[in-house]
């Protein structure tokens, strides 16, 4: 049996968590609704980008020897053979004193090592005249110069972006292996929770968990699975945890982790036959909470106020979720910036601001949102970024270094 920790720090949690955490299985994925998604196996050049030595510009392929002694006094005129188009093949060869029309991205003759640009020249129908010399490989894209076949291009583990989606149809690749989006399914507790479309009597909250928590694990390449409001009763909450693991890869659910009479989401992750692993972690906020498993999926109980819940979230669960999407780095990128603000509070644990990074004049600054609160989730409206101010500081003035991490993709 796991023993329980209480109260850990938060990178001994996100570490804990880590090493709970497995990549879901892989499956194919149509190449053009594959962006965004986790590739599950290395990707290798399987031929050379581009296929073939090609013009880099709109011009004439030539003999590097036929320019050797070209100048504005004794300029140099060739007799053109063909034109070339982009997409077509080549048919004549370029032999001494003869050059080819053509256009950018064409193939490159046989016979011709170098390219110039049309606007260096002076030109007919049927000649091309040049003003000053060329060496061998001018303007010419060799094959393979983009990719060689055989490289490495992105190891298992590697986001599809742009480049990897462009890189893999360069390739002739119509499908991908990637790995399939976890499904998280997610329990909202609470007597005085409704949700946001139904009418608020007095003494009720809207559910913002559910929202601010179905956005953001869909950023991160998530299936959202809502399995409902549970209120305060451990039955109820035992109940959809059990749904949720039946069908989920992971539960998360808000409220009820704290000390008081109805904070029971820890009992009733135990009755749905999770081991629980952790309770509690030393930070502000969010420092209330319950980590658990049942057969090698999390059960993650976080505070119900929002903000609370989300720091908590970014900062222990967050990587432990991307390792489930398979990523090879799950770990959220780190920074050092300037604090842009005062934070006049202090700090007795490891305290998480709230804000976004901002570049100017050269300096990265770490902007903190004006509200800082657990309940205060409209703190979090742009924020791509947590600052950390160490266990033990007084009030923090601008100008301070402060290392955090990124919510960056």
């Amino acid at each position: 049996m796991i023993k329980l920790l209480q109260n850990v720090s938060w990178t001994e949690a996100r570490e804990l968590l880590l090493g709970s955490a497995r990549p879901v299985e892989t499956e194919r994925a149509p190449l053009q609704e594959a962006g965004g998604r986790i590739l599950a196996a290395d990707l290798n050049a399987a031929e050379d980008v581009p296929p073939f030595d090609r013009s880099a510009y709109d011009g004439y392929a030539l003999r590097a020897a036929d320019a050797a002694r070209a100048s504005k006094d004794r300029p140099v005129t060739l007799t053109l053979t063909e034109t070339i188009a982009a997409g077509t093949v080549p048919r004549v060869e370029v032999t001494p004193g003869t050059a080819a029309h053509l256009m950018t991205g064409a193939p490159i003759p046989s016979g011709a090592d170098c390219v110039i640009n049309f606007e260096r020249t002076s030109f007919t129908a049927e000649t091309v005249t040049l003003f000053a010399p060329l060496r061998p490989g001018d303007n010419v894209v060799r094959r393979g110069e983009d990719v060689k076949a055989g490289t490495l291009l992105a190891p298992a583990g590697t986001m599809i972006d742009p480049g990897t989606a462009g890189t893999l149809a360069a390739q002739g690749a119509a499908s991908v292996c990637v790995y399939r989006r976890p499904v998280i399914g997610l329990i909202s507790t609470g007597s005085e929770v409704v949700e946001a479309e139904e009418a608020q009597r007095p003494g009720q909250i809207r559910n913002a968990n559910r929202a601010s928590f179905t956005a953001l694990l869909r950023r991160e390449g998530c299936e959202v699975r809502y399995l409902g409001l549970a209120g305060d009763e451990a039955a109820a909450i035992r109940d959809r945890i059990a749904r949720g693991l039946a069908d989920c890869d992971a539960v998360i659910l808000t409220g009820g982790v704290s000390v008081g009479d109805w904070d029971v989401t820890p009992e009733a992750m135990a009755q749905a036959g999770a081991e629980i692993l952790l309770r509690g972690v030393d930070m502000k906020p969010g420092m209330a909470c319950a980590y658990g498993a049942r057969d090698g999926k999390l059960v993650i109980g976080l505070s119900g106020n929002p903000a609370s819940a989300l720091t908590n979230f970014c900062a222990c669960v967050l990587p432990a979720v991307r390792r489930l999407c398979g990523r090879a780095r799950p770990q959220l990128p780190d920074f050092t910036a300037q604090l842009a603000a005062d934070f006049r509070k202090k700090s007795p644990a490891d305290r998480f601001l709230r804000g976004r990074l901002e570049l100017a004049e050269g300096v990265v600054r770490f902007v903190p949102a004006a509200g800082q609160g657990n309940a205060v989730l409209s703190s979090a409206i742009g924020c791509d970024a947590f600052a950390l101010i160490p266990a033990g500081s007084g009030p923090v003035s601008t100008g301070t270094a402060l290392r955090g991490f990124s919510l960056a993709l």
